[in-house]
């Protein structure tokens, strides 16, 4: 019997500890031990949290085409606030290099963070903004033809970017 109780008593124990330290953190957002930040389950908590989030600001579309001629590239940037959602699919004529990056407001000069790179000839998603700043694509053509690139994008966003050559353009959507 004393062990029949031991044995219950170290179950209860070893089961209050992972309660405290994994399944409260992670299902709940109950951290008294720091455990669930330090493990990283604290960003478990409402996983379905985003499902439907209301958005903020003016809703546009836009519809960039571009050409890159052998070894050209160009910038394509949204200006976005934080937590803003862009739902978005580009195709090539053939594979390009990309990079889906962004840069925050106060950041330093040349300062960017890359969420996505990679060669290929199309991609779709769904982008939200981790922070405010310029959120867009860097498209280059490592080909020897020229390659035909089409954008399109639906989201919340009032102005974009265009950087080729040294040059900057700005395009400004409508505002509600």
């Amino acid at each position: 019997m004393k062990s029949l109780l031991t044995s219950l008593g170290l179950a209860i124990g070893v089961a209050t500890i992972i309660l405290v330290t994994l399944i409260l953190p992670a299902e709940y957002g109950i951290d008294p031990l720091g455990t669930g930040r330090w493990l990283g389950l604290s960003r478990l908590t409402n996983s379905s949290a985003g499902i439907n989030e209301l958005q903020t600001g003016s809703y546009n579309t836009d519809r960039f085409e571009f050409t890159l001629a052998p070894f050209e590239s160009l910038e394509y940037k949204y200006r976005l606030e934080a937590h803003a959602a862009v739902v978005y699919s580009w195709s090539a004529s053939e594979a390009v290099v990309f990079d889906l990056h962004a840069e925050p407001d106060g950041a330093e000069a040349g300062y960017a963070e890359s969420f996505e790179t990679g060669r290929e000839a199309k991609r779709n998603g769904t982008y939200t903004a981790p922070f405010s700043g310029i959120h867009g694509w860097f498209f280059e053509n490592r080909s020897q033809t020229d390659v035909k690139v089409v954008l399109n994008s639906a989201g919340f966003f009032n102005h974009a970017k265009e950087f080729r050559g040294g040059g900057e353009f700005e395009y400004r959507f409508a505002v509600d």
